[in-house]
């Protein structure tokens, strides 16, 4: 066997570990990146579980007032809560929410009661509450 022989063999068998060394990072990353994000999905999952809420809703001298208490064993964001009344979005109510009583706070934890107060023309129908988990409530206003 000459030189050539065997430094062609040498040449090839260094490709193939270049190769493969170039695979196994590329399906390394890729199966990492696929455990992560179904960990991702099953922590949102398991807090979509665990979120509750209870709504009222009236309506007295032009000012709806929608009460929702968190009933799950998830902490809520109001920058991440919307509030749909007679399926038109309120864009201004987290002015006038408070939670507890607190007008300082974004954060609705259980067992917390979230009161918000939207001053409107005519009488509403229907109130909806999504929080970020996705769960709603819908309640007619009484």
């Amino acid at each position: 066997m000459g030189f050539s022989v065997s430094g062609s063999a040498a040449l090839v068998f260094a490709g193939l570990l270049i190769a493969f060394g170039m695979w196994h990072g590329a399906a390394s990353d890729s199966f990492e990146r696929v455990s992560e994000a179904r960990s991702d999905r099953a922590d949102r999952l398991l807090d979509q579980q665990n979120t509750a809420l209870a709504l009222t809703a009236t309506y007295v001298d032009g000012t709806l007032t929608v009460e929702a208490t968190n009933d799950g064993s998830t902490a809520l964001s109001l920058n991440r809560t919307d509030v749909l009344v007679d399926n038109e979005y309120e864009t201004d109510w987290r002015a006038n929410a408070t939670v507890d009583g607190d007008e300082e706070t974004y954060l609705w934890l259980p067992g917390e009661q979230l009161t918000v107060e939207i001053a409107t023309g005519a009488t509403p129908s229907r109130v909806k509450l999504a929080t970020e988990d996705g769960v709603s409530g819908t309640e007619v206003v009484a």
